[in-house]
């Protein structure tokens, strides 16, 4: 078995894509609008964002493109204790981080009090579902999400079960079978985008459409691993800004009734593949590695402590009614202050704990 220090040497002998790291976390931040963006206008239409819960495959393609990156050649070595254990130190501090605000955010919001509601026996299990990622969607006030205190937290339920399957099957898969893995995929993908309502892929989150969850991940995964796979690294000069703008347009497209099935499947099956393919291909200066470095750490804070302050946000709405010209300064405001909270529980609490858990464990 590979030594903890041993592993690390060997990690830091290979390349490191920064790029991908400040895309994942411009997704971040584009999530955290959408969030925001669809309490406010609920009509997808008429949402500049409309497109932003994307950037979840988004992510998912990154990380099967990243986990076969950092992995495939040393599974083997390592096994599945110290995979385990690498994969819980990197994820799960922020699971309880998020549910602990999650839980603050239920007791303490202003505008509502489910805990009447609930009392503290379900208050509880809510919390160690949330802590322990067991889908418990029982609140119809938080539209049966998986985890109604923290909703994002769907996603990181369906990131470990890719990881799983990941060090079980998927890296012993040869070259020949992972494209019909991927092809089907891309037909679960399809299916789901012409049996839903407008073609919307954003299920996953909740009871009602759970499985959907399955496919994204099942897809944009296994698509991730395709492009480091088979090398499909695009050497190019567009730089950090070039592919940023890239992404952006992805989740900008205009949102159309008539068109939505097509236009989400494109953007999913060959799109994002593409823009990671161009990111691991880009070369850029010193400072901007520094950059995109910073982004992607506060990525996964930013994603999995926003959701709390959301929950908030809704209740604001629905009970103060506020005008959308007070919305435009209190989104902008909230995304500011919570961009600040995820550097701040980076700085001094995940990467502390998990140093921590690193000494301690590996």
């Amino acid at each position: 078995m590979i030594t903890t220090q041993n592993e690390s040497n060997l990690l830091a002998t290979k390349q490191h894509f920064e790029i991908l790291d400040g895309l994942r976390g411009l997704a971040a931040i584009v999530v955290v609008i959408y969030h925001f963006m669809e309490i406010a206008i609920t009509d997808y239409n008429k949402n500049f964002l409309s497109h932003g819960f994307l950037a979840v495959d988004f992510f998912f393609c990154l990380s099967g493109f990243v986990i076969a990156y950092a992995y495939d050649t040393r599974a083997e070595n390592i096994g599945l204790t110290q995979f385990f254990k690498l994969r819980l130190i990197r994820l799960h501090p922020l699971v309880i981080i998020g549910s602990i605000l999650g839980l603050l955010t239920f007791l303490f919001d202003p505008y509502s009090d489910f805990y009447a509601v609930y009392g503290f026996g379900k208050t509880l299990l809510l919390f160690l579902a949330s802590a322990f990622l067991i889908p418990y969607p029982v609140m119809p006030e938080r539209y049966t999400n998986l985890f109604c205190l923290n909703a994002p937290a769907w996603s990181l339920f369906w990131e470990y079960i890719a990881n799983i399957f990941y060090i079980l099957v998927l890296y012993r898969l040869n070259k020949k079978i992972l494209p019909l893995l991927v092809l089907l995929g891309a037909i679960g993908i399809c299916y789901v985008a012409l049996k839903v309502p407008n073609g919307n892929l954003s299920g996953g989150w909740g009871g009602q459409n759970f499985w959907d969850g399955g496919v994204r991940v099942l897809y944009s995964f296994s698509a991730g691993m395709l492009v480091y796979r088979f090398n499909w690294i695009i050497k190019n000069k567009l730089g950090f800004l070039g592919v940023s703008l890239l992404l952006l347009m992805a989740f900008l497209f205009p949102y159309a009734d008539a068109y939505n099935w097509i236009t989400e499947p494109i953007i999913v099956l060959f799109y994002f593949p593409l823009l990671v393919a161009l990111g691991a291909g880009v070369v850029i200066s010193e400072p901007l590695k520094k950059l995109c470095k910073l982004s992607g750490e506060i990525s996964y804070p930013l994603y999995m402590t926003h959701y709390p302050f959301v929950w908030v946000f809704l209740t604001y709405v629905a009970v103060v009614k506020p005008a959308m010209s007070t919305l435009w300064i209190v989104i902008p405001v909230s995304v500011t202050l919570l961009v600040l909270l995820a550097y701040l529980i980076m700085k001094f609490v995940d990467i502390p704990l998990r140093k921590y858990l690193k000494n301690k464990f590996l």
